[in-house]
């Protein structure tokens, strides 16, 4: 039975690869059709539409940037909606509000599916590697049919329970990062601003405690102001919204995690919302030097 994969952006791409590299027979469609091209050349074959995806697959997996997208590609709302999903089981891996993905799982159960989540913590360079780190949620059945697919895509699976616990664990761990890495920026500005050598902070970290795989990630990316996407600050700043969202309806105060909502607000205004994370450090330059961009207009603060 083929596998399917819906999605193929900078995670699905690599995610998608993994798998083909590792025997399984996969149909993968993509609405820009030329990210599908590296998938044809390791043996997947292209559908001509997400339709087609489920013709020819019992399980299909769904890295998707969004709700409206989802939807989309199982006709949610639709009268072919019941059919394509009916008799498959269908597995999310990106990331979405929790209380959409509970009302998914509801609907493509009741159409005769299976659904489970699978969000994944980590960025492209983890994907291409096979080092992503998954939560898993569903029922029993639908966890153990995709358990063997997840393995060949990522280092660690933990369970989360039912549906949406992945994807608030998901949340939870998108906090620590995103804070994680402002913080790592903004004190690579503030020794830069007060000359005392971008190299020789970094250097500092590197020795100490505060050293980690993300920290060595980015690190070089500020040190060479490489803004080339891992992790897109448009994404984040989508991440900050689903958070705090989650954080409000559970009564949570995130007082770091709203600076951070600010500032990756900022940054996307700023048009660097197609680049890495790392490109806060405009925002922050921005505050720093005095000027702000609104819309289409640069003011003075």
């Amino acid at each position: 039975m083929y596998v399917g994969f819906v999605g193929l952006g900078v995670m699905g791409q690599p995610m998608a690869l993994n798998l083909a590299r590792a025997g399984t027979p996969l149909v993968v469609w993509n609405r820009t059709k030329a990210r599908c091209e590296p998938l044809r050349a390791v043996g997947a074959e292209v559908a001509a539409s997400p339709a087609g995806v489920f013709d020819r697959a019992g399980v299909v997996i769904l890295m998707l940037a969004g709700e409206t997208a989802i939807d989309a590609v199982l006709g949610r709302g639709t009268p072919e909606f019941a059919g394509r999903v009916a008799g498959h089981t269908v597995l999310h891996t990106g990331t979405t509000s929790p209380e959409y993905s509970a009302a998914l799982e509801a609907d493509i159960r009741a159409a005769g599916g299976r659904y489970a989540e699978a969000p994944v913590s980590g960025s492209r360079v983890p994907a291409e590697q096979g080092q992503l780190v998954a939560m898993l949620a569903g029922d029993e059945a639908s966890v153990e049919t995709v358990r063997p697919l997840v393995a060949l895509m990522c280092r660690e699976t933990f369970d989360c329970g039912p549906v949406p616990g992945a994807l608030l664990m998901k949340l939870a761990v998108n906090l620590f990062l995103i804070t994680l890495v402002t913080g790592l920026t903004e004190a690579f500005h503030f020794a830069d601003r007060h000359g005392l050598g971008q190299r020789r902070f970094l250097d500092v970290l590197e020795a100490g405690p505060m050293a980690s795989p993300v920290f060595r990630m980015k690190a070089p990316k500020l040190l060479d102001r490489d803004f080339a996407v891992q992790a897109s600050a448009e994404d984040v700043l989508m991440n900050n919204r689903l958070i705090a969202e989650a954080a409000r309806k559970a009564g949570l105060a995130s007082p770091v995690l709203d600076v951070c909502h600010s500032l990756f607000d900022e940054t996307v205004e700023q048009g660097h919302g197609a680049q890495d994370m790392v490109a806060v450090l405009r925002a922050l330059e921005a505050r720093t030097d005095g000027t702000r961009t609104h819309g289409a207009r640069s003011e003075r603060m």
